[in-house]
């Protein structure tokens, strides 16, 4: 009986210390909003009333609310729909979560009755950009900018764009009605809604919008005084004479530690898990790992917080960053823009470019970049040599993630490294010997095995050589199918046109499914293949196929009987869906790799090696005809005072829009090619004699006549142009861009002269 007694107490005991570990749920919604999200973290439970203010779904997350009581709000996300809708009284049960303030991930909402929303609180730009009211019922003031219809996966609603005194935000009314934005574009209104704030990968406030449930919110003040349509037309280049800005935003200051930095271009700090990109034009040395003090403009570009006009202090003290250790799913999350990290992959491809070099990897089945920018205006001549790296290989990489989306809901999104130095890219291990080569070594091994098998066989008894031979049909038939992969996969290293290469793709995929009739439709609407014409009561599989990233490019049919074996049909697909995608990737880099060999990647004109290998070939084709052709030298003047003034990412723009007005100067036949900095060279195919090619540089010239408008400066440009003609100026490439570069050097320096001629002169 003791014994009993004593179990019974010891099972009492521990559900009574079980109880007592159990923290007693929230009740309140302020103590909620009170916690840290350290705290938040915990999974607290929670029990507590508020009215409902916004109810939306959001595909893919569930149902989102946001409740607010006695002047605090939160946001919820429930799995379930409650229904519940604005002005119901609510019980909320469920845990804490951590976000850019707390949020609650809700067990159950009960609703306990109907009742009044709570009052608006007038709010103004600065509060919602703090992120001060965020989940709040508010009224804002502003104009608005924009009023568009919006449709997003089954969601439909209106948005507008409102300007406050302060700066932009968005209102997303939850409205169908297309005729409710008569009126509204500049008219002066009053907004009712729930602030809910813009969020960054790092769970960063980027911005703020509100969430109206009806028109019934937007209340207009003052209509525009005119419509668009009644508004007087304005030609296309003045319009920027409408532009005003008024900027009130103050510097602020940060501190971190460098981990990137990129003479007159950027500079990223760091401390903890926080980093930000500080754009600067400043080129005076700094060290990677030093402490710095950095300050400029806040501003939202591409969704990314970063700060502008950025004027760094490097301190004395060094506070070097180790990079975090992170794997392709954790940097496609997002959650580490900016950040120093370091991950691994294989090497697919190196790539010399002109601005930068790039190493192609592959890492969980996807692809990404490795970058390693070159200075700013550095000579290619003077750049070491790029590291070499065997592909094949697994290398470390360690450097700056760089996103291609900020948007934390739309899954994984596409990030490339910046690397620091050549030093950033470090070996693991070395190609494997798995390759194409040895793979076709094995499966001859394996032939000769099998026609071994298959003469000792035949030899036996009548029996065993029936089964023998049973076996040889299906080896033959195996090894057939492993020639024709090989073929493609040849096929796909080689010249032979995509369209084959998907045919034979298609013929394989028949040929695996007894010869059933099979083909391959691509995204364009192209179709390769055996297209079955007819249905014929046959089913139709499809296979999409996938590359690293974005949509499908297209799929592999097949049109089979309803008997076929899946499991068959199933790896037949796979196998070619894996070939053509990894034949129309492999056209996609070649094209890329060839363009970025022969077009300069800044004005998307032809470089230097396409101006060598045409003129080269314009020689050899005018040396037996005694034809005549000209080459024009173009060196910009007074670049430099640009580049200083207004910043490379406006000298860059300048010369993007001087390269497509000269361009637009020449004939069909005629090329237009950037040799480096400020030259440019202009080859001139078709000459009957030295005042055509004149005529043509007096063209070019006289684009510089109208000023360019660039990032609302207006650019006053010319140039300097030197002419060499075929064959009397040089009869080789290279004696003709020396005739050429001399001319233009002599008339730079006599046009230097001539505006440094003193008032009276008579010289």
């Amino acid at each position: 009986m003791k014994s009993l007694f004593f179990v019974i107490a010891m099972i009492f005991g521990g559900a009574t210390a079980a109880w007592a570990a159990q923290p007693a749920p929230i009740t309140t919604l302020r103590a909620v909003n009170a916690l840290t999200n350290a705290q938040a973290s915990q999974a607290l439970p929670v029990a507590f009333e508020a009215t409902v203010t916004t109810s939306s779904y959001a595909p893919g997350h569930g149902y989102i609310f946001m409740v607010q009581d006695v002047g605090t709000a939160i946001f919820l996300l429930a799995l379930t729909d409650p229904k519940a809708v604005p002005g119901d009284r609510v019980l909320v049960r469920g845990k804490t979560h951590p976000d850019f303030h707390t949020r609650i991930d809700v067990d159950s909402i009960t609703v306990l009755h109907h009742g009044a929303l709570p009052a608006p609180l007038p709010a103004t730009f600065d509060q919602l950009i703090r992120g001060q009211l965020d989940c709040m019922r508010v009224t804002v003031h502003g104009v608005i900018h924009s009023a568009d219809l919006v449709s997003l996966f089954t969601m439909h609603y209106i948005t507008l764009q409102v300007l406050m005194d302060g700066g932009l935000i968005d209102a997303r009314v939850s409205s169908v009605d297309a005729s409710a934005l008569n009126g509204l574009l500049d008219a002066e209104v009053e907004i009712t809604g729930t602030v809910a704030g813009i969020f960054d990968n790092k769970m960063q406030l980027t911005g703020s919008q509100l969430f109206v449930p009806s028109f019934a919110g937007v209340k207009i003040l003052r209509r525009a005084n005119a419509t668009p349509e009644s508004l007087p037309v304005t030609p296309l280049d003045k319009i920027l004479g409408s532009y005003y800005v008024r900027n009130l935003t103050p510097r602020v200051r940060v501190q971190g530690t460098i981990t990137y930095y990129q003479p007159g271009s950027a500079v990223v700090l760091q401390t903890g898990g926080k980093s930000l990109w500080i754009r600067t034009r400043t080129e005076k040395p700094m060290r990677i790992g030093s402490l710095a003090d950095a300050s400029g403009f806040p501003e939202v570009r591409g969704g990314f917080l970063t700060l502008t006009g950025g004027e760094i202090q490097e301190r004395q003290e060094l506070a070097p960053m180790m990079p975090t250790p992170v794997t392709w799913t954790g940097l496609s999350s997002g959650s580490h823009a900016f950040d120093l990290v370091s991950t691994e992959g294989q090497v697919l491809m190196a790539v010399r470019g002109t601005a930068q070099d790039e190493y192609v990897l592959a890492s969980g089945g996807h692809m990404f970049s490795a970058i390693h920018r070159h200075p700013l205006g550095a000579d290619a001549a003077q750049l070491p040599p790029m590291k070499q790296v065997p592909v094949g290989s697994r290398v470390r990489v360690t450097g700056i993630c760089m996103l291609d989306s900020s948007d934390p809901f739309n899954g994984p999104v596409a990030y490339n490294l910046l690397l620091r130095s050549c030093d950033d890219i470090a070996l693991v291990a070395k190609p494997s010997w798995l390759s194409i080569g040895n793979l076709v070594l094995a499966v001859s091994a394996l032939l000769l095995l099998v026609i071994m098998a298959v003469a000792w066989g035949w030899a036996a008894e009548r029996k065993v050589r029936r089964q023998t031979a049973a076996m040889s049909v299906r080896a033959d038939f195996e090894a057939e199918l492993e020639r024709k992969r090989s073929r493609i996969l040849e096929d796909i290293n080689g010249s032979r046109p995509l369209a084959k290469v998907l045919d034979r793709i298609a013929e394989m995929v028949s040929a695996i499914l007894d010869h059933a009739p099979c083909w391959c439709e691509l995204t364009d609407g192209s179709k390769y293949g055996n297209d079955l014409q007819e249905q014929h009561n046959l089913r139709i599989v499809r296979a999409s196929i996938h590359v690293r990233s974005g949509p499908a490019l297209g799929a592999i049919c097949a049109a089979l009987n309803p008997a076929a074996p899946n499991a068959r049909v199933a790896l037949a697909l796979n196998d070619g869906t894996r070939l053509a995608a990894l034949a129309i990737e492999t056209r996609r880099l070649y094209s890329d790799l060839r363009r970025r060999s022969e077009f300069d990647l800044l004005t998307d004109i032809h470089n230097r090696f396409s101006l060598d290998k045409r003129l080269e070939m314009l020689i050899e084709e005018s040396r037996p005809e005694a034809r005549v052709f000209g080459l024009i030298y173009i060196d910009l003047d007074k670049f430099k005072p640009i580049n200083d003034r207004y910043g490379h990412h406006v000298g860059d723009l300048f010369l993007q829009e001087v390269a497509v007005r000269m361009k637009r100067l020449l004939r069909g036949g005629d090329m237009l090619a950037r040799l480096g900095g400020d030259e440019f060279a202009a080859l001139v195919s078709e000459a009957h004699n030295r005042a055509g090619v004149e005529e043509a540089a007096l063209r070019l010239e006289h684009c510089f006549d109208v000023p360019f408008a660039v990032e609302g400066h207006l650019l006053q440009g010319s140039a300097s142009f030197g002419i060499a003609l075929y064959p009397e100026d040089g009869t080789t490439s290279d004696s003709l861009l020396t005739a050429a570069d001399a001319a233009m050097y002599v008339a730079k320096h006599s046009k230097q002269a001539t505006a440094e001629k003193p008032l009276g002169s008579s010289e």
